[in-house]
């Protein structure tokens, strides 16, 4: 018996050790299989995209005038793809740091050895360029310069390059593009150039640079365009603004409002010490009350521009500048009310490991060993499950509602795929998490116990904008509205005799 067990031991060990060095085959042949493919992707993108162009093309030569930080960062990434970089200085003996294989001139000498000079200079060292006007006659001046405000001064900065030198052609580029970025080789941030100009040859001489270097040029249309996109880099999250500052002021009144409820009220009327409780407890009530409400937010406005078009009878009006701005940051309301919705969920996770909660077990525990008569609720347990239910539905839904938002997704769907699943699944997603906060107070909504200082349960605020926003969509959606808004937005106008008259008042 015993030998028939060894036996079947090493019978085991011998097909464990063939099996171990079957899968160290496999896993050996996969990797060389992996390395191969690479190789052959690697080879075909070097063939595809060259980074420097053909030997035996001619070098065209760029003139850069200024030998700053971001002059010497453009230089070496045009010499890295083929160019033959000339820098012009003031000061030509006492420039060092350049790339190898760039010559250092004067002005005068630098600008005869092109036709496209690049002005990496700022707007206050322009003058010397009235003394070159001859020179540069007929020339292409890249403007690349930035100012460090907005709207610092009347004009653009290649409108004023284009004034002080009429002879020459201008073109803005380049300036949205940090020197970091070109010698990091422009893959870890934006590749996007924009380029505005007159001469519509010039412009596309300098977009072809732009792609030579492996950025993605832009094409504004005339210099006019310049100022736009010099503020453009000055601008700090333009779009996130308003709703940072709404979160912030959301979540300031909630936090006090909840520490009126919860800390100070008790401290008054029973001198409780519950300060401990502004650490987990009124956080994990503040944020999912701001992602509800920052959710009921981004659907808000689509509600009043209905109500707005069924007013007026009308699609061909403008929208006043206050609605139109909050349309604009929908996308960014939702994805803070994402991350609220996080936060409210990691809040939660950790609440069976508080020293709070696991106390308050335990006096359950003894209190139920001791009286020794607790039946299960099933009404109770139904309620439990059904708010956590509806929760988890709701934030899987928010979840995919945040994903299909970003660029990399949305851009491999069409509009109306797109449009299903913001608004549809929005909705959805909406009534979802309101269903949740409603189970949550469940019989103590609005209970007249509930109330401290006359002030209601948090969770009854988070309620007043979804619940009314969402009974007026139901309004709106009842099929004698709906069939009106419709034919509005297709172009039905309510009284065409009075707007072709106001045809010159209405903005279209």
């Amino acid at each position: 018996m015993f030998k028939l067990q060894a036996i079947l031991s090493y019978k085991y060990i011998f097909n464990g050790c063939n099996i171990l060095l079957y899968i160290v085959l496999t896993a050996k042949y996969a990797l060389n299989l992996i390395s191969l493919v690479v190789d052959i992707m690697e080879k075909t993108c070097t063939d595809a995209l060259p980074l420097t162009m053909n030997s035996s093309e001619k070098q065209e030569t760029i003139c850069i005038f200024g030998t700053g930080d971001f002059g010497r960062s453009l230089g070496f990434k045009m010499i890295q793809c083929g160019y033959s970089v000339v820098f012009g200085s003031r000061n030509p003996q006492m420039s060092s740091l350049l790339p190898n294989g760039a010559e250092v001139l004067s002005y005068s000498e630098a600008a005869q050895n092109s036709d496209i000079i690049i002005v990496a200079i700022h707007r206050e060292h322009y003058d010397f360029l009235t003394e070159l006007a001859e020179v540069l006659n007929g020339k292409i001046l890249v403007d690349v310069s930035n100012n460090l405000k907005i709207n610092q001064y009347p004009e653009s900065n290649a409108e004023y390059l284009a004034q002080l030198v009429p002879g020459t052609r201008v073109v803005k580029a380049f300036n949205t593009v940090s020197a970091w970025a070109l010698q990091s080789g422009a893959l870890d941030a934006s590749r996007q150039v924009f380029a505005c100009g007159n001469d519509s040859k010039a412009k596309q001489r300098v977009m072809d640079i732009v792609r030579t270097l492996g950025l993605t040029p832009l094409d504004q249309g005339s210099l006019m365009a310049a100022k736009e996109i010099e503020n453009y880099p000055l601008q700090l999250f333009p779009m996130w603004r308003f709703p940072i500052y709404l979160s912030a002021v959301l979540c300031i009144f909630l936090f006090f409002y909840c520490v009126v409820r919860e800390v100070i009220y008790p401290y008054v009327y029973k001198k409780k010490d519950e300060t401990f409780r502004m650490a987990i407890s009124i956080p994990n009530r503040v944020f999912p009350i701001a992602a509800l409400t920052l959710l009921a937010l981004v659907y808000l406005p689509g509600v009043i521009a209905a109500i707005l078009q069924l007013y007026r009878g009308t699609k061909y009006r403008r929208f006043p500048d206050w609605l139109d701005h909050w349309m604009l940051c929908r996308k960014q309301l939702g994805l803070i009310a994402l991350g609220f919705a996080f936060l409210h969920v990691l809040y939660t996770l950790v609440i069976p490991i508080r020293y709070y909660v696991r106390w308050k077990l335990r006096n359950i525990t003894v209190t139920q060993i001791a009286n020794k008569d607790n039946p299960l609720s099933t009404s109770s347990a139904w309620h439990s499950d059904s708010y956590l239910a509806l929760g988890i539905l709701g934030f899987f839904l928010f979840v995919l509602l945040g994903i299909t938002s970003l660029p990399s997704v949305s851009n491999t769907v069409n509009w109306r795929e797109f449009r299903f699943v913001q608004s549809k699944l929005g909705y959805l997603t909406l009534i979802l998490c309101t269903a949740h906060t409603l189970a949550y107070g469940g019989k103590r909504f609005l209970s007249p116990s509930t109330l401290r200082w006359c002030l209601p349960s948090a969770y009854v605020l988070a309620l007043i904008i979804p619940c009314t926003m969402l009974v007026i969509k139901f309004i709106l959606i009842m099929p004698c509205i709906d069939t009106t808004l419709t034919r509005i937005r297709q172009g039905w106008e309510r009284n065409s005799k009075i707007s072709s008259a106001l045809n010159g008042k209405t903005d279209i």
